[in-house]
């Protein structure tokens, strides 16, 4: 029996460990999808203790946590900070085969020097531990330990981006990402006053237009070359009465069906033709139903762990429609797609292939395994799809999509999982025994990949 989580952790032959501890374990990090706070980050947070750090804003523990029946008193309320860690610890033995179990001790290991599992039996032991080592630990402090690069942060078009200004003379690029979800979200309550609260007198959609731009300047100074987007569709249709729905939505008016989606493909056109005239990269994530426990909602607002896999029927038709007008009215920028649909792999990587292009290698991107999928299946399957699909050499791998400095450790475990697959394709003899060959692949994917995408090749090693 292997030893729990040891140096071979997921592993399995020598090929892998070679690969592992040869070629990607110490490389750096580039996180070019996440949820840190720039304010945490520029005003260098400290915590308070491992509440605040670990069960704070984590959706994935929280959800975890409710389906073991803990109150929300000790997930989301009013319960004392080591009464919560001790339900999560208590909890953990519990959690066999959930990617929890392993990202949890990861993050113990790695931080703060904890072998022993998490339990309630270990559970004061581990809070003494790690409550002395946080007096040492800070936000900047844990990114810089863990060896990131670049970090592209989640920032709304409203943004005033003065802590990105604070963070320019950083020795890690920490970048703003630009996220206009809420300028898109026409059927959404509160869109009126959002549209309001950009300035200017923005009374027709060209005009709205002509703000974005604007501000689409100011992340562009500041670094930016990197859009996402968080789709709840994929929208296809338009018919030329985008403004008139623009117009309808900013009396206060909700916008039917056909309207809200040919308002959302008309702009995602034009932010489409904005990126590639900038060289901006447009991350578009998809697949998800959100909010759908409105008891919940209600109570904790959006992101506190109600959301879903939606399993769109014709998503496939709807993504290659959408990528098809986007080329042909103002060619595609380069494009990372991420669904939250597990069945959606061999889609999207047989959709990429449609559009590629000499301007670069891996022009589309079919981004890593994703929130519900983040796990070593998801992850296994994601890699071995893209690979049978595509290029997997040109893949820009792994992120963290997380609003916690200790996920770092997720690139440490999607390195394990994807030096397990190349290994165990070599051991078979599916792939020379060409370690210098595989192991390029490995720094590329691990690192090179994303710093070329994103345009620092300086940072390459």
């Amino acid at each position: 029996m292997k030893k729990f989580m040891d140096e071979e952790f997921l592993l399995e032959t020598g090929s892998a460990s070679e690969l592992y501890h040869g070629f990607a374990e110490d490389m750096p990090i580039a996180d070019f999808h996440c949820h840190l706070s720039p304010k945490e980050i520029a005003e260098d947070k400290k915590w308070e203790d491992m509440s605040e750090l670990w069960l704070g804003g984590d959706h994935y523990k929280w959800r975890a946590m409710r389906s073991d029946g803990i109150d929300e008193r000790y997930i989301t309320g009013d319960a004392a900070p080591k009464e919560k860690f001790r339900k999560y610890a208590e909890l953990m033995p519990r959690l066999i085969g959930n990617p929890l179990y392993h990202w949890t001790h990861l993050e113990l290991k790695r931080y703060f020097g904890v072998d022993e599992p998490l339990s309630g039996g270990s559970c004061d032991r581990i809070w003494e531990k790690c409550s002395e080592k946080l007096k040492d630990m800070s936000a900047r402090g844990i990114i810089k330990s863990s060896n990131v690069r670049l970090i592209y942060t989640t920032d709304d078009p409203a943004d005033e981006l003065r802590y990105h200004e604070l963070l320019k003379k950083e020795s890690v690029k920490v970048l703003p990402a630009w996220r206009p979800d809420r300028a898109m979200n026409i059927d959404r309550d509160g869109f009126a006053g959002y549209v309001a609260g950009l300035g200017g007198d923005i009374r027709d959609i060209d005009a709205l237009k002509s703000e974005l731009v604007r501000r689409m300047d100011r992340f562009g100074a500041l670094g930016c070359l990197n859009s996402d987007h968080g789709l709840d569709f994929v929208p296809h249709r338009f018919d030329g009465a985008e403004d008139a729905a623009f117009k309808k939505a900013l009396r206060g008016e909700k916008p039917d069906a056909e309207e809200t989606e040919s308002y959302k493909t008309a702009m995602l056109l034009f932010l489409a033709g904005e990126y590639r005239r900038r060289g901006w990269v447009m991350q578009l994530h998809f697949g998800a139903v959100r909010n759908t426990n409105p008891i919940m909602f209600a109570r904790l607002g959006p992101d506190t762990g109600f959301d879903a896999i939606s399993g769109s029927a014709g998503c496939g038709e709807a993504l290659a429609a959408l990528l098809g007008k986007i080329e042909a009215e103002c060619g595609l920028p380069k494009t990372v797609l991420y669904s939250l649909d597990p069945a959606d792999n061999a889609q999207i990587d047989s959709i990429i292939g449609c559009f590629q292009s000499p301007e670069a290698r891996g022009k589309l991107q079919h981004g890593s395994a994703w929130w519900f999928n983040d796990t070593k299946k998801g992850m296994e399957e994601q890699i071995k799809s893209l690979a049978s699909m595509s290029v997997l050499a040109n893949f820009i791998g792994m992120v963290t999509d997380s609003r916690s400095f200790l996920s770092y450790t997720r690139h440490e475990y999607f390195r394990r999982v994807l030096c397990s697959v190349l290994g165990d394709w070599m051991e078979r003899g599916e792939y020379p025994a060409d370690m210098d060959a595989a192991g390029a692949i490995v720094r590329d994917i691990c690192f090179n990949n994303a710093i070329k995408y994103f345009e620092a090749e300086d940072s390459c090693v």
